[in-house]
């Protein structure tokens, strides 16, 4: 089986800023909710985590999966898609014409704003090469491995393996700390 969830709450989230690959830890709220999904999934199996690298994700792993003897293993293709300068904006839907919003609105239509942004391509890129190297040998043997990371990155990975046109990308509707069973 593999499953994916993503990262509890963050003081970034409760301000609606955009966090991307800025390393922001979880908040109390935040770590309540791993602790509380600790508790809600304590029955399910999985042989493997994988997780993104940053803390938030990290974090929320080791709160979830804490008291089991299950390997958390960071790798940077689970990092989440990158907003370059527009890291750290808060309330951007409230900003006229952010050019950033067209990534949520019409992500059919988004093209890398500016330097440091990542491009839906470069995102699908990675996460399609880490299902292939890290997560399909595991499944094949009938290992159940779940995934931590982010809204984007997460949302990419549903995407793929449901074959979800880019332009439902928001569709998938990942909240923190829900699983999310995905084969």
């Amino acid at each position: 089986m593999l499953y994916i969830m993503r990262h509890g709450k963050t003081d970034w989230n409760a301000k609606h800023k955009l966090q991307g690959r800025t390393d922001i830890p979880l908040n109390y709220d935040g770590r309540l909710m791993a602790e509380k999904a600790r508790d809600e999934y304590k029955d399910i199996h999985f042989d493997v985590c994988y997780c993104s690298p940053l803390i938030r994700a990290k974090e929320t792993a080791e709160i979830l999966l804490n008291g089991r003897n299950i390997p958390i293993i960071t790798d940077d293709r689970l990092l989440e898609m990158s907003f370059g300068v527009y890291e750290g904006i808060e309330n951007c839907f409230e900003i006229p014409n952010c050019p950033i919003n067209i990534l949520f609105k019409e992500p059919e239509k988004y093209e890398t704003p500016v330097e440091g942004a990542e491009s839906f391509e470069e995102l699908y890129s990675r996460t399609r090469e880490f299902l292939k190297e890290a997560v399909a040998p595991r499944l094949e043997s009938g290992e159940d491995v779940l995934i931590v990371g982010h809204g984007a990155m997460n949302s990419s990975i549903v995407c793929q393996i449901r074959d979800i046109p880019i332009e439902k990308f928001w569709s998938v509707g990942m909240d923190n700390c829900r699983l999310m069973k995905l084969l």
